[in-house]
């Protein structure tokens, strides 16, 4: 190895390596909100993938002289207005929010990410219009950003993705941005830039290795938000459409028999709560262990 190479790897963070990969695995095992968050998302991800399996019902198939049927051995969580089995609809629904998740945080992660790490990296006057542009984008609430997008392009499962996505993106712009801008000046950054290292290496090195735990932690916990504007939008009507299964569609459905079939209300309303609170408690313990700068 070059005296010039041997510097930069002085200078440079100490790689993770097996035994750190370990022990970062060891301490996320013994984090209580990681045990906790983690059991709910594998859950989530296991009823999405066999729950058809266990239960074979059809989610769209109607049988009006058993609707409104109450939670019993016939149907465990009981029929909706069509008499549609509630459990059969609450498992596809699911693979939806799980869909709904992973598209939305990509489109976030991909658009702003890139943003803010193009930003960050080159600076100067371009920098400063994407930092206005991500100002301008953060003073509308989330929700009624992407309430504005499905309302120009029209309420459908796939617009709202896409909306949800796009208003995610002003915080995935800013985080990878501020995180650049640290980075860049460490002091192993510029050896290697000093020792003729070019842009691309520096980015796919230097920068991007260790900007990626604050990703990571904010893809865990932008996932619920994305699945909870994603129920509101349905909710209102501008998310996916009926038939749909989708729990905010569902709870909107169900609001006008929340006295007569309360179970079509609580069912959905509770895998929300459930699914939520299991991916923030997830990216809690990831931000803990990942990046403990970022705790509060």
């Amino acid at each position: 190895m070059s005296s010039g190479a041997a510097a930069v790897g002085a200078l440079a963070p100490s790689p993770t390596g097996r035994a750190g990969r370990a022990g970062t695995l060891r301490r996320l095992l013994r984090h209580h909100s990681f045990q906790v968050g983690g059991g709910v998302v594998a859950l989530l991800l296991l009823l999405a993938a066999i729950g058809p399996v266990l239960v074979p019902l059809d989610y769209f198939e109607t049988n009006v002289a058993g609707r409104l049927q109450p939670p019993g051995p016939g149907h465990l969580f009981g029929t909706d207005e069509f008499g549609r089995d509630v459990l059969a609809r609450l498992v596809h629904g699911a693979r939806i929010s799980l869909k709904v998740g992973t598209i939305s945080v990509g489109i976030a992660l991909a658009a702003g990410g890139s943003l803010g790490l193009a930003s960050g990296y080159v600076g100067g006057r371009a920098d400063l219009l994407v930092v206005g542009l991500i100002d301008l984008l953060l003073a509308f609430p989330t929700l009624l950003f992407a309430l504005a997008v499905v309302a120009i392009l029209g309420p459908s499962l796939e617009h709202t993705m896409l909306a949800v996505g796009i208003s995610s993106v002003p915080g995935f712009a800013r985080l990878a941005r501020a995180t650049v801008l640290v980075t860049k000046q460490e002091a192993y950054v510029e050896a290697a830039r000093g020792l003729g290292a070019g842009h691309g290496r520096l980015v796919r090195r230097h920068i991007l290795p260790n900007i990626a735990a604050s990703i990571i932690v904010l893809v865990t916990l932008a996932f619920p938000a994305a699945l909870l504007n994603t129920a509101a939008l349905g909710f209102v009507g501008l998310g996916a459409q009926p038939p749909t299964p989708e729990w905010g569609t569902m709870l909107s459905g169900a609001r006008v028999y929340i006295v007569r079939a309360p179970w079509l209300v609580n069912i959905p309303g509770v895998a929300i709560v459930i699914t939520v609170l299991g991916f923030n408690l997830l990216g809690n313990a990831l931000r803990d262990v990942l990046d403990p700068r970022l705790k509060t």
